[in-house]
């Protein structure tokens, strides 16, 4: 992987961990407004998820790197973004899946004992475009 460098988002946490991977998947929007995108396709996706805490957990880790790739990786790789329920009322743009792969990753971030928080979320989609996704964290600064 080609290695990027990404807006950071503020924060003050104590730990920052960030995780990059990738994944092939394909998509169409339904919608008039999506010109060429209307057309089923592909992509490599790269994604950047940020995580961010004050405690490690009892093996010093804010969460294991590979929990958080198996569970990005093995959902969406080689698949039909539109098949996915978290797509069926709205169109897989972008957007939407940076926002779908922060919330799956706060999911089980939230079971972790030393609760670190899913604070950015880039999903590339293609060498010249790609979306930053922010959730919502009023103790995050």
């Amino acid at each position: 992987m080609m290695q990027q460098f990404y807006p950071q988002v503020q924060h003050s946490y104590r730990f920052e961990l960030n995780k990059d991977m990738h994944f092939s998947a394909a998509h169409f929007i339904p919608n008039e407004d999506a010109g060429k995108c209307q057309m089923m396709h592909g992509h490599t996706y790269y994604i950047n998820v940020t995580i961010g805490g004050n405690k490690l957990d009892s093996s010093g880790f804010l969460i294991d790197f590979k929990i958080i790739k198996d569970l990005i990786h093995k959902k969406y790789d080689h698949s039909v973004l539109n098949d996915h329920p978290e797509f069926q009322t709205n169109f897989p743009t972008t957007e939407r899946l940076a926002e779908q792969i922060s919330q799956s990753i706060q999911i089980v971030l939230q079971t972790r004992i030393n609760q670190p928080v899913c604070l950015q979320v880039i999903v590339r989609e293609t060498p010249t475009s790609y979306v930053v996704y922010r959730p919502e964290h009023e103790d995050a600064l």
